[in-house]
């Protein structure tokens, strides 16, 4: 059985959807303009704090990508391990690669996303709007 095809299958349709539910490209906070001195500038903060947001974060497409490449090597190891005790090394390091790889590049898209969006609001409030968000 060719398990190194499976793998590379379902390693590219997870990183595609994880990168696909990526938030950084349309999500934004809402900020309420009512009694804001400052609701002249929302527009140009919205777009300063996103570049901000994004830097601090990092990428969230490439983080879900570092994630599952870091998560598939540990995972590989540890499968393989587990499947030479029972005399099927490969298949052991397959499915452990597709299920570290899987789990750790949702884990760091998640952890990128948070960081996104925490950072976004951060700067709005910073720059006194009611972000509502």
């Amino acid at each position: 059985m060719n398990y190194k095809k499976y793998f590379f299958l379902l390693g590219s349709v997870v990183w595609l959807l994880a990168a696909g539910c990526a938030s950084q490209t349309g999500w934004q906070p809402v900020v309420d303009p009512y009694n804001d001195p400052r609701a002249a500038y929302i527009n140009q903060d919205l777009a300063e704090c996103k570049v901000l947001a994004q830097r601090v974060s990092g990428y969230t497409p490439e983080e879900v990508i570092k994630g599952g490449l870091i998560g598939g090597a540990i995972g590989a190891a540890s499968g393989a391990a587990i499947g030479a005790a029972v005399g099927s090394p490969g298949s052991g390091a397959a499915i452990g690669a597709a299920t570290g790889g899987t789990s750790g590049g949702f884990y760091k898209g998640m952890d990128a996303e948070t960081a996104y969006k925490n950072a976004y609001i951060r700067c709005m409030r910073g720059r006194g709007h009611n972000v509502l968000n």
